[in-house]
């Protein structure tokens, strides 16, 4: 297939580049970027394009801008064992209209993902979803328990999309939903991923102190002296209070090789606006508006390195039912990128280039993904938005089967016109 994407804004943080320019696209790869000043690949020979043998499909991206697929490194798509909160098929859908052309799918699913016939069910029904890359997460500890580790070498030998996308059959190891707790087997568990070329996204939270501030800043603390310890990279998941930020500060001035992502919720909601809404419970919870404030001063010098969403879908009798009573999760793969560019860039914090190496670049690194980028012979995964569009979020549209968003209502700038994956339109706007 071809495609021509013409007078769009181009963005991408890897190539510098912030431009209007033409896009080329042949056989699921990028062919060329040609801007006012310079060129990036080569002109394919497209000398007539009513003749050619394909079809040409053009897009003029007037106004709109166009940057490398979304990366997102944290969803929750209940499949297998709850699929009446959400499936891999709808996920995908969900992700593909937020922009989201790769998504990393955590274990806690019943049956958790922690050993190679999980993976491989996932894989498997995935490869029948819209094209969205979804990358499994396996467990560190057999039925997320906390007792012994899981089947992390079988799991990262397993054939998979993740395979080919980052080398390894699942994407990263984690106990997400859940810490474990026992520092001597989460040792084990860095060290097996480190010896498995797989890195550890942390769930940074005390179980014996759930939803407190320390009980999140213990487990950043305790994990960073792990992963040092170990000689081996570690990912936190979902930070959301100024004093992890310190401590992460801390450690990567030290040189500790440590990143982390937080998500849109932490930067724009705080629990003075919680009240009685079930929709605004989460996991961890919203925090004080200074906490607020420090995530936007860590996204902007870089202490926090990735948006998230934890996209976590539950049923409505599990949400509408005030805010005691009601389970943690919110959606947020039809949200995240008109919430962030609404809260960050157009609220004076980030700009167009910071905002899309959160959401792209730097994910990609962190999975050691070929991705994230637009220069030549890339794989063509590729978002276009009108970031002039503005529009009231409201959950009754969205494709996924969640409706538990916390800014419902809200009014955002950013609609996500076009999602291709591997030079594929696999969504576009109505």
């Amino acid at each position: 297939m071809r495609i021509l994407i013409k007078n769009g804004l181009i963005i991408d943080p890897d190539l510098g580049l912030e431009t209007v320019g033409t896009l080329y696209i042949e056989d699921g790869k990028i062919a060329c970027i040609i801007t006012e000043n310079s060129m990036f690949g080569t002109v394919p020979a497209w000398e007539n394009l009513n003749t050619q043998e394909r079809e040409v499909i053009e897009i003029d991206a007037a106004g709109k801008w166009v940057v490398p697929g979304f990366i997102d490194l944290h969803v929750h798509f209940r499949d297998p064992g709850l699929e009446y909160k959400e499936d891999i098929f709808t996920g995908c859908e969900a992700a593909a209209r937020g922009g989201f052309t790769t998504v990393c799918c955590m274990p806690n699913t019943k049956p958790v993902i922690d050993n190679s016939q999980m993976v491989r069910y996932i894989d498997e029904k995935a490869e029948k979803a819209n094209g969205v890359n979804v990358l499994p997460v396996g467990s560190i500890t057999k039925r997320q328990e906390g007792e012994v580790l899981a089947e992390i070498r079988e799991m990262s030998q397993t054939a998979t999309r993740s395979k080919e996308i980052t080398g390894k059959g699942i994407c990263a190891i984690s106990e997400d939903g859940r810490s474990v707790m026992n520092s001597k087997l989460m040792l084990e568990g860095i060290k097996e991923g480190k010896d498995n070329g797989l890195i550890v996204f942390s769930h940074t939270e005390d179980e014996s102190l759930a939803g407190t501030s320390i009980g999140e800043e213990l487990i950043v603390a305790r994990d960073i002296m792990l992963a040092k310890e170990a000689d081996c990279p570690i990912h936190l998941c979902h930070i959301s209070t100024k004093g992890s930020l310190e401590i992460i500060r801390r450690a990567k001035a030290e040189g500790i090789r440590v990143t982390a992502e937080t998500a849109p919720h932490y930067f724009v909601l705080n629990k003075s606006c919680v009240g009685n809404d079930g929709n605004k419970k989460m996991n961890p919870p919203l925090r004080r508006a200074e906490d607020v404030e420090a995530v936007k001063v860590a996204l902007k010098d870089g202490t926090l390195d990735a948006i998230a969403t934890d996209h976590a879908p539950h049923s409505r009798e599990e949400k509408e039912c005030g805010y005691e009573n009601a389970l943690n999760g919110v959606v947020g793969l039809e949200t995240s990128f008109a919430v962030s560019y609404t809260a960050l860039v157009k609220g004076g914090i980030l700009t167009p280039l910071e905002l899309i190496d959160k959401m792209s670049c730097k994910p990609a690194e962190i999975l050691g993904a070929d991705r994230g980028s637009l220069a030549a012979d890339k794989t063509a995964d590729i978002t276009i938005i009108d970031v002039d569009k503005q529009y009231e979020i409201n959950s009754e549209e969205f494709l996924s089967k969640g409706r538990n968003s916390p800014f419902e209502k809200m009014k955002v700038y950013g609609k996500v016109l076009y999602t291709l994956v591997n030079g594929r339109i696999i969504y576009a706007a109505e």
